[in-house]
């Protein structure tokens, strides 16, 4: 099966990522990320359950609230419904395996011992929404090393390849399941709200990115105040709607940049930058070049050699 350069961004009006990962038959796709694609997906969720393994550089991967930056050899599990991301750290190379896989892929029906025993409590409301995985802790290691057997066996394809992949990922969801903490509570009633209220936030931002925004506006999307929309975004997010918002403005003219043939001041001005010079700005802040030289670096990485 093919291993993508990245997952495509595309989103519905809740932040539910649209891509359909694998096919009915073989609910599994396999994605790898460099320091350029792994800041292009924005914060998403999906009925899939995700798994991420950083084989170069370093990542900060965000998921409801909690962040973590991870090095070579370590990664996590990432439960279905969760809000997560992922940023580059430093300078590094970036090298980082993702793996988006239906539960009905190690479960099958949920009448199976597999689905009732074993992934059920992975998926039930109160269950951690991230699980860390390092080499330090022996289980964990374990785990990684069958996410690598899966990895390996769907770059390679050796003949039945399926069942090799689906063997890593059971195992995965085996040592999951045998060593989730006992007695430990999973995210609270606020942390599930909160967890709510910043995905309607997110697609009201997202869908209103061309367009003057403040705080207020952001707030009145979810019918809160100024004050708890910031304690919000802070707490689930990391940083503030603002923030945020300059973010995705630079992100979407990225990637219109490279994409579409429209001028500079054209995407910058459909990004929400009605000047110019703060657009190049804040653009330059952000990626460490003018727009201009953004669109020439990725023409060029890619064989192309069309002018501005």
């Amino acid at each position: 099966m093919a291993l993508n350069h990245f997952c495509s961004s595309a989103t519905d009006g809740r932040n539910r990522e649209l891509v359909r990962h694998g096919a009915p038959p073989f609910p599994l796709a396999c994605y790898w990320h460099d320091g350029e694609t792994v800041n292009r997906v924005p914060w998403h969720w999906h009925d899939e359950l995700e798994t991420v393994l950083v084989k170069a550089g370093r990542v900060a991967v965000f998921v409801e609230g909690e962040r973590r930056e991870l090095g070579p050899g370590e990664g996590c599990f990432i439960a279905a419904g969760a809000l997560h991301n992922a940023r580059r750290e430093g300078e590094e190379p970036v090298d980082l395996h993702s793996m988006v896989f239906h539960p009905r892929l190690v479960g099958g029906s949920v009448e199976s011992v597999f689905w009732q025993d074993y992934l059920q409590p992975l998926l039930a409301e109160g269950a951690n929404r991230c699980v860390w995985l390092s080499e330090s802790v022996p289980w964990e290691r374990e785990a990684l090393e069958a996410l690598e057997t899966a990895w390996r066996a769907c770059g390679e394809e050796p003949p039945g390849f399926e069942f090799l992949a689906r063997e890593g990922l059971s195992r995965l969801v085996f040592l999951l399941s045998a060593h989730r903490p006992v007695g430990k509570k999973g995210p609270s009633e606020k942390a599930l709200r909160d967890g709510e209220r910043i995905k309607v936030m997110l697609r009201f931002l997202q869908e209103h990115c061309h367009e003057e925004l403040t705080v207020a506006r952001i707030a009145g999307s979810a019918a809160l105040s100024e004050s708890e929309c910031l304690r919000c975004f802070r707490s689930m997010v990391g940083t503030t709607p603002m923030q945020y918002l300059k973010q995705f403005r630079v992100q979407r003219a990225a990637e219109l940049l490279e994409t579409t043939e429209e001028r500079v001041a054209d995407i910058g001005a459909a990004c929400g930058f009605q000047e110019m010079s703060y657009f190049a700005r804040t653009f330059r802040a952000l990626k460490g070049r003018t727009p201009s030289q953004y669109r020439a670096e990725r023409r060029a990485a890619s064989g192309e050699t069309k002018g501005d």
